[in-house]
């Protein structure tokens, strides 16, 4: 089942994510796709604040997976943008079954490298300020998680 959430600013998404890091787990993975702009890394910025991150979050685009410890749980965050679809040399299963957290920006490019269970969330861009969030549990943690927080 999809649920949908109507974010009317940055603020928005960054309490949605916030709220989404109170249910967290080790092992959670949350994959986040839309178009350029539409607040995949805002959303990664609420979650690592919430976290206790101390470190300034940016999108991994050229690094592909950036790794921050400051927090209560490790954030792994992947860009998988530039990831070639044959591309060997990330062990994603090292970072969907560890102790921390893993969120991918662009994941529907690598879904065949994607755990079955996962959070997925599609930003949508309404105008300028108003994005519309799907998100879509895959597993019952997940629906959990997402019937908790909205």
């Amino acid at each position: 089942m999809d649920y949908k959430y109507t974010s009317r600013s940055e603020e928005d998404t960054m309490e949605l994510a916030e709220n989404i890091e109170s249910e967290k787990f080790p092992g959670m993975v949350i994959c986040l796709n839309g178009d350029l702009g539409s607040g995949k890394t805002v959303f990664v910025k609420g979650f690592a604040r919430s976290l206790g991150m101390t470190e300034n979050i940016t999108s991994p685009t050229f690094n592909i997976v950036k790794e921050y410890n400051s927090g209560e749980m490790p954030l792994n965050h992947i860009d998988a943008y530039r990831i070639d679809e044959t591309d060997h040399t990330i062990a994603f299963d090292d970072y969907f079954n560890s102790n921390g957290i893993t969120i991918i920006e662009w994941s529907d490019l690598i879904k065949d490298k994607l755990p079955d269970e996962r959070l997925e969330i599609k930003f949508k861009i309404v105008n300028e300020n108003v994005r519309v969030l799907v998100l879509k549990p895959y597993g019952s943690k997940y629906e959990d998680v997402v019937n908790s927080v909205l």
